[in-house]
Parts: C-alpha cells; structure tokens; sequence
C-alpha cells in the first residue's frame, strides 16, 4: 500500500472512498462531516438517515464505520465512521484505531482501491495531533486490507507537518 499525504479539502479527493469522521447520529455536522453533507449533496443524507432506521437508531458506536454513497463528491462512497473524544483520563486510542481499521475493512468489502482520510478526532473532539497521526499511520500500515492507496488529506499546513513527521518516524509495515 501506498500512503499519501495531502494538504487541502477532502471534499474534492477523486478516490474510491472519501472517510467522513462523522458524529454518532450520521446526520451531519461540523468540520469534516459538514463539508461532506454540504459538497456531497442530500443523496447522503437519506442514505444515513435509512441506517438510522434500519440499523444505527441509537447512532453509529464508536469506533464503527459504514458506507453510503458519495453523492456529488469526486469519490465513489463516503465511510462515516465515529472517533472518540480526547479523555486525559482514560486511553482511548484502540477506540480511534478501530476506526482506520474499520474504515478499511468496509473500503476491502466495496472493492476499494483508493482511500482518503481525515484525521479522524483532531478537531472539535480535541485528539492531539501528534499522538493522532501516529496512531493513524501506524494502524494503517499495520493492517491487511487491498486499498492499494491511502491518502491522508490534511486541512492546514500545521496537521500536514505533524503528519509528515510522524510518517517519517513510522517504522515501515
């Protein structure tokens, strides 16, 4: 596999599948999750709400991840998967690796090839963007999937460099 980092908007990433770090209601809100609803359409929408009422009606567990269709995006289908909020006071971090693992493991089932992910809790759920980016790249690069390539599309420059670092740290696969 491949990994690629990207600096810009993951709304407009001509992947396979775009991974929305969604909240446990599916419908929609900020950062990430919004500009997905936003840019893809009311086509995403519907599809979450069906989960909701087919599967998810307490919301999507964290940790978990399911496909829908991309709507207007670029990409093919978006993974909604739900991170953990940060806790100084309990290790969440197989909670936030669950989601790369997850995400990849709902990519291999569509036939996947190509994946763009945030980074999944560094937002509003307050994940340091360090400890966030080692344990993206390390789960990435530690778990079997077909995706042959995985981009990680970072908004600013400062989670780009983070990234950076942190991938040139990582021990290869």
């Amino acid at each position: 596999m491949e990994i690629k980092l990207i600096q810009g908007d993951i709304t407009g990433q001509d992947v396979d599948a775009v991974v929305n770090a969604a909240n446990s209601s599916l419908l929609g809100g900020g950062g990430v999750d919004g500009a997905i609803h936003r840019r893809g359409g009311p086509e995403i929408l519907e599809e979450c709400r069906a989960l909701r009422a087919s599967r998810y009606g307490r919301g999507l567990p964290t940790g978990q991840a399911v496909a829908t269709t991309a709507g207007r995006l670029p990409a093919r289908w978006v993974i909604h998967t739900v991170g953990p909020v940060h806790s100084a006071s309990e290790d969440r971090s197989e909670l936030l690796a669950s989601c790369y693992r997850e995400s990849l493991r709902v990519a291999d089932e569509l036939g996947a090839e190509t994946v763009a992910f945030p980074a999944i809790s560094t937002g509003v759920y307050g994940w340091p963007m360090d400890d966030g980016a080692r344990v993206a790249l390390s789960t990435v690069r530690g778990t079997p999937t077909s995706v042959a390539e995985v981009r990680f599309v970072l908004f600013d420059a400062a989670a780009y460099a983070v990234f950076e670092r942190a991938l040139g740290e990582a021990p290869p696969a």
